[in-house]
């Protein structure tokens, strides 16, 4: 933000007096065209970022007219309706005994707080909700959830990927949107299948683009993710035939110091189709309209 950018906050705030909060953060946005690749505003964002520059005194906003429903209370409230069984029975079995699996997006479905249960209750880090584009996947066999996976929206300027891909930093702003980031994997601790881990990445890379494009609008042309060494070894994404880049820098994305301050993770991507390296670096534009995408790249491919 510049200067600049904070007198044309303030300026069109006196120019709508009347105005609440969320009105000025349409305003804004239609204004400073800040709109998701479907067409609709980024208002949420906005208005998250309009609440930053009042709390850090570099505007005003008026005083809020409703109190809004806390999504996260209420989500909570729900989840006393979706407890599984006190004992569950373990899986022990071969992939194909396992079979059929069903995998369900549930973003934006009721299942939405069962997922949310199974990551709070039984990965080590627990979830939290991201703010921006993201699926939810449960896997479902034998009448029993049995696995979860999280993809969100990625990051931009990630040394390794950037690299790999060959794009500039104002290719990456544009088409980060092209790229899911796995920000949780969940084999449930009962379910001891083998190769469940990667047969499951090689499904969902089949549809996640399919279901982006019909939550979001677009698709997706590449998935990365990012492995603590200290607890995993990264396997099932390897005998998934995903990428390995290399180890981050242990550093995050807000550092100003230059000095490592966490562990540094296994950095793996797995590309979409044949053409997906074009896609990232060409002028975007997004469509509402149905694509289809093929699977996984060849040669190769997703184990299955």
């Amino acid at each position: 933000m510049t200067v600049a950018d904070i007198v044309f906050i303030r300026q069109l705030m006196e120019a709508n007096p009347k105005a609440s909060r969320r009105r000025l953060s349409a305003l804004l946005c239609e204004a400073w065209n800040w709109t998701q690749p479907n067409g609709q505003l980024k208002d949420m964002l906005c208005r998250s970022f309009m609440l930053l520059l009042h709390r850090q005194g570099h505007i005003t906003l008026p005083e809020k007219r409703i109190e809004a429903i806390n999504n996260v209370v209420a989500r909570r409230s729900r989840q006393t309706t979706l407890l599984l069984p006190l004992e569950t029975p373990p899986l022990e079995m071969s992939l194909k005994e396992l079979a059929p699996l069903e995998i369900r997006q549930v973003r934006r479905t009721p299942q939405e707080g069962l997922f949310e249960q199974l990551m709070k209750e039984h990965h080590y880090l627990g979830y939290t909700q991201p703010v921006g584009e993201h699926l939810k996947y449960i896997i479902h066999a034998k009448g029993q959830p049995v696995a979860a996976m999280a993809w969100a929206s990625s990051t931009p300027n990630v040394a390794n990927r950037d690299r790999f891909i060959g794009w500039t930093k104002e290719q990456c702003a544009r088409n980060i949107q092209l790229i899911a980031y796995n920000t949780r994997y969940l084999i449930l601790p009962w379910v001891k299948v083998p190769r469940l881990a990667s047969h499951l990445l090689g499904r969902l890379a089949r549809r996640i683009s399919r279901d982006w494009q019909q939550l979001y609008g677009h698709p997706i042309h590449l998935l990365e993710t990012f492995v603590d060494p200290e607890r995993f070894a990264g396997t099932s994404y390897q005998a998934a035939n995903w990428i390995y880049l290399g180890l981050t820098t242990g550093r995050g994305k807000n550092d100003q110091t230059n000095k490592i301050n966490r562990t540094r993770k296994r950095h793996l991507v797995y590309p979409l189709h044949k053409n997906w390296r074009q896609m990232l670096v060409c002028d975007y534009e997004p469509t509402t309209r149905h694509q289809n995408h093929p699977g996984a790249p060849r040669p190769g491919g997703a184990i299955i």
